[in-house]
Formats: C-alpha cells, structure tokens, sequence
C-alpha cells in the first residue's frame, strides 16, 4: 500500500517541478501548480498527493527531529550558528525554514481553490480532500508561528507580484490555524483514524487535527480548550502501544495507533528517513556517522529505577566533586596497558581509582538502574548495539578508548570521533543488517504526532489550569508502560512523591524529554516554556564528553532567540515585512 502511495507522490513532484520549478526555488512563491492538475479524479489525487509531499522537505516533516539537537536532549558534534552565538537573519537555517513551509502554504491554497472550483469528485471525497489539505495548511502556519511569532497569511493562491503582504500578529495566525483545524473536524467525511494496513495511513484525520488544534490552544494559553481537544483525540481511536517499547520504534509498529501522523517512509532513495546516516556509527549498517549525539545533560536527567534521582556520586563516590578530567578514570575499560594508564594519568584522570578488572561493570550498573527509556534511547557505555559490516551482523559494545575491530574481537563501537567519547543514539537507528537497505534511506515512518505526545500535553493542559490526580494518573500511562514507577501523592517518604502544581508541571516536562526525544518536540518545547536559555546556555554548558569535558562550548547571544530572525531575503524583497526585534543581519 505503502510503495504504491510513494509512487504517486513520486509523480506528483515530477509534475509540479516540472511545470514551475522556477517559481519553486523563489521565495516569495507564486502561485503553485498546473491549470490542467484538477481536471480528472487522478490528477486531483495527484494534486493532493503534492500538498503531502512537503512533508518530505528537511524542516517541515521528513527531518524535525534535527531540532532536538539545539534543545535539552541532543547536540550536533560540530557547533551550530543557533548555539555558538553566530547566527544572523540570513542563515540557512531562517531561510530554509521560511522557504519550506511556504511552498506547502501555497500548494496547499492551490489545491483547496482548485478542490473547490475544478475537480470532478463527489461532495463526500472532496470534502474529505480539502478537509487534508487544510490540516496540512494549518501545520504549516503552526510550524512557522511558533518560531516567528506572526507571519504573513495567504489563503489563496497569489502570484509572485501580489505576495507581498506584511506579518499578521502571532494571535491572529493562531486563530487562522484553528480555523483551518476546526473545519477539518466539522468535515463528515474526515476519518476519526485509520486502521493499520489501510492505504489511507498517513493522510489527516480527525484525531490528528484535534491534536494539533489543542498544541495550538497550549501556544495561546487557553488552556481549557486545549484540554477539551486533547481529551477528545482518546476518544477517537488513539492508544498507547502496551508491547516491548523498544518495538514502538521499529517498522512493524510504525502503523500502530499511538502514530497519529507521520512522515511516510520507504527503503527506497530518496524516500526513506535520513536518521541511520546521521545518528549511527561506523558499525551501524552502511558505515554511518555519528553527527548527533544525545547530550550528557539528557542522559544524566533520567531517574533511577525507583524513581529517585540519578546522582553520580550514588555509583562513584567522589565523582561530582572531580574535574572532568579526572573523572575520565570512570570511563575507562577493563585492562589497560601500563602505558595507557600513564597516558590517561598525564591527561589528568585521577588513575588511582582505576580498576582493572572491574571499572566497566561499576559504569554499567549507573546505566541500568535507570528509567528504562535511557538505554531503549541511548548506546550508553559499555552497553552492546547490533551492527553490521556488509551483510553480516555483529554485536559491538561501546567502550573506551577504542582499541577495535569491525570484524574481529573485541568488537567495540567504531565511530567518526575515535579520540573522544561521546554517546550514541540507539532510537531511529537500524540494528543489524537486515533493517535497512542502505545507510541514507530508512523504512521507518517519522512520528510527528503521537498519543503519548497528546497525553502528555492533557496533563499539561489540566496542571496549568489546577492541581489534579487525573494528570498525575495521565503522566503514569506513559511511565508504568515503560516499567518506571507510579507517581503519587500520598506518601512523602517516596521519591515518586508529587508535592503540588509546581512540582507536577516540572515532572511532566521531564517526560516530555525523555518520551519524545529525537521526535523533533524538544526545541520547541523548551522555547514554548522559556526554558531554552537555562536549559542550554547555563555557563560551563556546550557540547561535552560524556564525562563533561567541554569541545564546543554555547553562547547566548540574547532572549531575542526566542523569536527568531525573517529571513534578510524575505525582507528586502517584501518592504512591508518587519524584522524581529534584536535581529540584524
């Protein structure tokens, strides 16, 4: 169902590049399409079909995950302009994201004209379409708002010359995606959901737009119709997959109903995720690199199993108290040679607490005692992954420092950054050799809506309004799947003890990082709290080893990150448009 869907979206893109691939690559766009798109059921198809395929550019679907990356949980191996304090109002990233989810707008106001005027499908199929198309609109404005905070609205097709106008505020593109979203719920013929192996997957559906529309009432803080939407996606068909977590992420659940709405992906080029290339290592199938990393930071956040708070010096007395140097002893394998350890010595690492035979089990066992979500989530040291070299698996363990082999004992995880010691990403990462037909185009759907998110942002919603047991027992569907403990708040004396709102809206951001890291949340989430600032640029932060040792440190240039910059070209080539404040270019 699946090949023959990307198939025609395959098409669909031949068509419209094809007709105006000069108005493509110009930004502002022009109108989008072909007179001739709407004139038959399967052109209309096609036409739909070419709204969706913006979900495969880089920043509006196919790769939001690389924003995890500039929030709490992850970093990119090389500093990034957003967080060494260099970006400018003409960087890639501003004009790309502009770029991207302006030409969905445009296809997307195209088609719905076009649905409406031109195309000869019954009143229950076209209502339905443009239902879709609408929803697609809607995340487009919402992904460009809650970074923009107002930008200008276009809901008709323009040309190039009439696309001229200045921002809206960020209200009223707030009150534009609802519009949008609430059409999409009172439409008859939009599906509540569709059931896996239907070939509709993947297309907009009731539960997705009542999802969406209570993110967009948690940005405007009225917090008791995001709780009313919210409330209403369970009712639709949603649940939370109950299996082997680790399996939620792997291709025979990427249809569960957990998966909301997803970017469809394909082991074929071109149509496939990106995320084994860029999150693997040297073993993982294809000889992949290791350019994202999960922070230090993100992986010390998780709590122990019993849902206390993980501290270093529980498992290594003295630890907190060293430098990062000296703690590099920890981290070390079993056996080294005399002139290893002389080595290590000079570097600084406090050798005397090296144990020779049992200094990888005491690093272990801080790992496993944790919250389950760490190692389903992370390669952490010492721990084994399921790689391949060709068409063979192997099993190799992450150790330091790296002494090899890819083929041969003692198998340790070979990656681009042989003389530092970061950790690896496990989620999105294919293990073994049969998961992926190649290292740059995975088979596995990328979630952009989940029920965990959902459920997650109930409770948020009702804890914003009042103090409740009911978001407490709503934070628990997520954990007690996973094998963390219960939160309560009845026994003081338990570390699962929630000790009133402040503490429960802290408790519930906390899972948000941990359950939807590497979904491309994290960022955004953290700037919808005005938590990025303390969360990322707190002095001494920036990318670390995992023993803390810092190889890029971050800059904050100033909370005017918050908002970030319109792109310099967008305005010189639109005189009404109005630079953020703090921006230059």
């Amino acid at each position: 169902m699946k090949t023959i869907k990307i198939i025609l979206i395959l098409f669909t893109v031949g068509f419209f590049t094809g007709c105006q691939s000069d108005l493509l690559d110009t930004t502002p766009y022009d109108s989008i399409g072909s007179e001739e798109m709407w004139k038959s059921e399967s052109l209309s198809d096609l036409g739909v079909l070419g709204v969706y395929n913006t979900l495969r550019q880089d920043y509006v679907g196919l790769n939001r995950w690389y924003f995890d990356q500039d929030g709490f949980v992850g970093m990119n191996r090389g500093a990034t302009a957003l967080t060494n304090g260099n970006i400018t109002s003409s960087d890639g990233l501003f004009v790309n994201y502009w770029k991207q989810n302006y030409e969905g707008i445009h296809r997307a106001n195209d088609a719905i004209k076009n649905l409406q005027e031109k195309a000869p499908l019954t009143p229950e199929k076209k209502g339905r379409l443009v239902a879709e198309v609408k929803f697609l609109r809607a995340l487009f404005y919402f992904n460009l708002n809650q970074v923009f905070k107002g930008v200008p609205v276009y809901l008709e097709p323009v040309t190039l010359s009439e696309a001229n106008k200045g921002r809206e505020t960020e209200a009223k593109v707030w009150d534009v995606i609802v519009k949008d979203l609430t059409d999409c719920i009172n439409e008859a013929n939009l599906p509540n959901i569709y059931a896996k192996g239907n070939s509709n997957v993947g297309r907009a559906t009731k539960a997705a737009a009542y999802a969406l529309r209570g993110k967009a009432y948690l940005y405007m803080k009225d917090y008791a119709k995001a709780e009313a939407d919210l409330r209403k996606v369970g009712e639709l068909g949603p649940s939370l997959y109950q299996g082997d977590y680790k399996m939620l992420f792997k291709v025979a659940n990427e249809q569960h109903p957990e998966m909301i709405f997803s970017v469809q992906n394909i082991g074929m080029a071109g149509l496939g995720s990106v995320t084994q290339f860029y999150c693997g290592s040297r073993v993982s199938f294809g000889s992949c690199w290791n350019s994202y990393l999960p922070h230090p930071d993100f992986v010390e956040s998780f709590e122990k199993k019993d849902g206390s708070p993980f501290n270093w010096d529980d498992y290594l007395p003295g630890y907190n108290s060293m430098t990062p140097a000296q703690r590099t002893v920890f981290f070390l394998r079993d056996g080294l040679t005399a002139a290893e350890i002389a080595s290590f010595k000079s570097k600084g690492a406090d050798m005397d607490k090296y144990l020779p035979t049992g200094n990888e089990e005491r690093l272990r066992k801080a790992y496993e005692d944790r919250d389950p979500r760490l190692m389903v989530q992370v390669i952490t040291p010492y721990s084994t992954y399921v790689g391949a070299n060709g068409s063979n698996p192997y099993t190799y363990t992450l150790r330091w420092p790296y002494r090899g082999f890819d083929t041969s004992a003692p198998f340790d995880v070979r990656t681009d950054t042989n003389s530092m010691f970061y950790y690896l990403w496990r989620k999105w990462v294919y293990e073994g050799a049969s998961e992926t037909p190649a290292r740059d185009y995975g088979p596995i759907d990328q979630p952009l809506i989940r029920y965990a998110d959902v459920v997650l942002m109930l409770a948020e919603a009702i804890t914003e309004q009042r103090y409740s047991d009911e978001a407490i027992t709503l934070v628990n569907s997520v954990r007690t799947r996973v094998g963390a403990p219960a939160l309560q708040d009845t026994d003081a004396s338990k570390p699962t003890y929630v000790s009133g709102q402040a503490n429960l809206r802290e408790r519930i951001r906390n899972e948000r990082r941990w359950e939807l890291a590497l979904e491309g949340i994290n960022l955004f989430d953290e700037m919808r709290w005005g938590t990025w600032k303390d969360k990322k640029f707190y002095p001494g932060n920036g990318i670390k080893q995992v023993w803390g040792t810092i190889t890029s440190p971050y800059s904050w240039r100033g909370d005017y990150l918050y908002n970030w910059a319109i792109p310099q070209t967008e305005v010189e080539m639109n005189k009404n448009l109005v630079q953020n404040p703090g921006w230059i270019n």
